[in-house]
């Protein structure tokens, strides 16, 4: 069984949080939908309905090429998978290096001549090539190993049999994934009208204070985050968790909440960040949090 059902690489690493949630939507008995508004690589959410811990997920995600590629993997799997086997190297099948960097240059072009483009195909392809082929996955990090490819080579994280497989699975499970491009300031609002809130289960990972604005480009400004606890706040009747970093603006907006908790997570988006590293995690006043995971939470 592979590791992680997404087909992006996401910094951040909210995968090892999977047992965590898995065992909060047992205790909490809300196995029916889970919600991701910020759903980026979905990659707990993939895990939770491949693994039938639910029976249908939500994936958001407000960055125009993010959900644009989810689209293309609902609606025009072949597209992808075409340009995927199309790509002039493999996993650890280099290649002509000059050839590569050529490929990724056009790549990146493609990416902002289309990126307000939420159905773009062409955006859709850019963006998982873009984000599996540069240093941590980030869009504005660069190709792995460099103009010159002296230590690592373009294709080290590009292995086609595994993202057209990743591909074809999630496409098999369409019917149980529901995709929306909508800000999470809007969509919270229309979750009473769509989800019951007996048996949902929604997971907030909002872009972070630090690092937001240097990994994503639908990063938030303070007043959107000051918005967002608000909106997340008054969701009283829903089982939720939120996590950020360990930011003391964080701390303050979520003062209110009923379940405040400190955890470790590992990062590795970047070499000065690698290791284990505090996060907040805040939880609604109906939310058990009896998790009987590794994850361990200090109260605050």
């Amino acid at each position: 069984m592979p590791s992680t059902y997404s087909p992006f690489r996401y910094p951040g690493g909210k995968s090892q949080l999977y047992p965590f949630v898995k065992n909060l939507i047992e205790l909490n008995q809300t196995n029916d939908t889970y919600i991701e508004p910020f759903a980026g690589g979905s990659a707990t959410g993939l895990k939770l309905l491949f693994k039938g811990d639910v029976h249908q997920i939500v994936i958001n995600d407000f960055d125009t090429s993010i959900y644009s590629v989810w689209h293309a993997i609902i609606n025009h799997p072949d597209y992808l998978i075409s340009k995927i086997r199309g790509v002039p190297f493999n996993y650890y099948e280099f290649g002509s290096d000059k050839t590569n960097i050529k490929y990724w240059k056009t790549q990146h072009e493609i990416y902002f001549e289309n990126m307000g483009n939420p159905t773009s195909l062409e955006l859709a392809f850019a963006t998982l090539f873009l984000n599996r082929t540069n240093v941590s996955g980030i869009i504005t990090g660069g190709p792995l190993g460099g103009w010159n490819q002296q230590k690592t080579k373009i294709s080290a994280r590009f292995n086609k049999k595994t993202m057209i497989d990743k591909i074809m699975a999630i496409y098999a499970k369409r019917d149980s994934i529901t995709i929306s491009h909508l800000d999470a300031l809007e969509l919270i609002p229309e979750l009473p009208t769509r989800y019951e809130a007996e048996n949902t289960f929604i997971f907030f990972d909002p872009p972070y204070i630090d690092q937001g604005s240097k990994l994503y480009f639908s990063s938030l400004t303070y007043d959107d985050h000051n918005r967002l606890a608000k909106e997340i706040l008054s969701l009283h009747q829903y089982k939720w968790i939120v996590t950020y970093d360990h930011a003391p603006l964080i701390n303050r907006l979520y003062q209110s909440a009923n379940g405040r908790y400190e955890y470790q997570l590992n990062y590795s988006a970047n070499s000065k960040n690698r290791g284990k590293a505090p996060e907040f995690l805040f939880s609604s006043p109906v939310t058990k949090m009896e998790s009987k995971a590794k994850t361990v939470l200090s109260a605050i």
